[in-house]
This record gives structure tokens, sequence and C-alpha cells, in this order.
């Protein structure tokens, strides 16, 4: 029983360092495109802090998101560092990794209030870093393209391991 759930704990905390680790790549490296003139850019690593968000339990997954896009954007854009922090974290909470599998109702809605949240929040920080109001349409358009990007990978990456109950087989 003792060696069950430290098998379980070191699972999770590997799975949450692998998902840490893809989501700096895949944010700072992967896709990167630099958008705006106030160090802003577009990536897919939103999609792997989906990922974590329907395949760890919570507590985790805030700490896949903080994790990987603070220390992306520490290495590419720094000024954007503590909002990312915040807002990475925030857009675990519509997920759920309660299901036998990532693809649930839940989770496939959750991206839609994902894009909500990262917007907001990243207009709410260009207005507080920047003072500038009038580049929410700017900002929106990114955001828009990002998470839209991100949930498309995140569903087919999702689906694709599903059909393999990587799940199942991992807790």
């Amino acid at each position: 029983m003792i060696k069950e759930n430290v098998n379980h704990k070191t699972r999770l905390i590997t799975s949450t360092g692998v998902l840490t680790a893809l989501t700096i790549i895949f944010t700072a490296y992967i896709f990167h495109i630099p958008v705006g003139a106030n160090g802003g850019y577009v990536h897919f690593g939103d999609s792997i802090i989906y990922l974590a968000a329907a395949l760890l339990p919570t507590p985790y997954a805030l700490a896949v998101g903080a994790l990987g896009g603070g220390i992306a954007d520490l290495l590419t854009a720094p000024m954007w560092t503590i909002p990312t922090l915040i807002i990475k974290m925030l857009i675990v909470l519509p997920f759920s990794s309660e299901g036998r599998t990532l693809i649930t109702k839940r989770n496939m809605a959750a991206p839609i209030f994902a894009f909500f949240i990262s917007a907001t929040g990243y207009y709410l920080a260009e207005v507080i870093l920047f003072g500038s109001q009038a580049a929410f349409f700017a900002a929106l358009s990114g955001s828009v393209v990002q998470s839209g990007g991100s949930a498309v990978f995140f569903y087919l990456v999702a689906a694709a391991f599903d059909s393999r109950g990587i799940k199942k087989k991992m807790f």
C-alpha cells in the first residue's frame, strides 16, 4: 500500500516536471511568434497547460501553468513574468482531471473559458504595465490565434492519448 502511494506520487511529480518543461519549450521556442510592440507573442504552450489540467490533479496542473509559462516569459519577455504566473494558473481552473478520459464535456468547453481568462488577464496586465487601454482589439486578436491554436492542438493530443488509454496507464 505504501509503495503504491509512493509510485503514484512519483508519477505525479514526474509528469508535472515533464509537462512544465514541455510548456516552456512550446511557449518560448516552438512556434514562438512575436506580436505587437509590447513584447507579446503567440505560442502553443497553453495546449500543454490544458493537457496538464485534464490529466493531473489541480494543484499539479497549477504548478505546470505557473512554472511553465513563468519560466518561458522569464527567458523571452521578462516584463510579463508576474502576470503570466497568475494568468496561466487561472486558465487551468475551467478544466477537470476527474474523468476517465482527457476529452470530457467540460474539457471540450474549457478552452473557450480559458481564452476569456487569458485575454482579459493580459489586457489588464497591459493596462497596468503600459497604461494603454487602446490596444484591446490588438491584444484580443493575438489571444484568439494563440488560444484557438492551443485548443486545436489540445483536442488532437488529448484524443490521441485517449485512444491509447494513456490516462489510465499513467495513474
